[in-house]
């Protein structure tokens, strides 16, 4: 389901655009697990390191919100991504048994390689879907709350909106786009604790 399936322009780039957009909030160490023309598939690991640049971000502290986080708790997440799709799926995990929770659907830019790996922008509104294909849309209030705070503009804010009824329509229909063997993936033992 590529954005052309979907009928989706790309993210909207008009001069109204926040003039934070495509810069780097957050920094984290991800392992590469599959690289092809179909997919990027990169794992976060156990405990891996969160860095957070400098800058000027339309928060109330001026700050990434993870800020106060040092790394990634609980177990690793494993993201799927497609080239060109405004939005990835992760996969989460839960109790001792390592036993799959959810798909989470976040929209975000299209990832973008770069020389160290790859850049790609949350754009806040989520799918999480559990094992059973049941989902459930989150944080569609708080985009109107993003659009006060100069975060995002109105159409962007839209634009998301609309992806977030596109990708619902397709769950609604019966139609996961991803394939469900990678919830019984399992990482290296030794993919733990990754510092940038």
């Amino acid at each position: 389901m590529r954005n052309e399936v979907l009928g989706l322009d790309p993210i909207p780039r008009t001069g109204e655009q926040p003039d934070w957009l495509g810069d780097t909030w957050m920094q984290v160490p991800v392992y590469v697990v599959e690289d092809t023309d179909e997919h990027l598939v990169t794992y976060i690991a156990p405990g891996a390191e969160f860095g957070f640049p400098d800058g000027r971000w339309p928060t109330p502290d001026q700050c990434h919100p993870w800020r106060d986080r040092v790394g990634w708790a609980g177990h690793g997440c494993l993201m799927v991504q497609r080239p060109g799709e405004h939005h990835a799926v992760w996969h989460f995990w839960d109790g001792p048994e390592r036993r799959f929770s959810c798909w989470y659907i976040n929209l975000q830019t299209a990832f973008r390689r770069t020389a160290i790996g790859y850049d790609t922008q949350d754009l806040e509104l989520d799918i999480v879907v559990a094992p059973d294909r049941t989902w459930e849309l989150k944080d569609l209030d708080v985009l109107p709350d993003r659009v006060r705070e100069g975060r995002y503009t109105a159409s962007l804010a839209a634009w998301i909106v609309e992806l977030g009824v596109r990708l619902t329509v397709e769950l609604e229909g019966g139609r996961p786009w991803w394939d469900s063997a990678w919830a019984t993936w399992t990482p290296e033992p030794a993919w733990a604790d990754p510092r940038l």
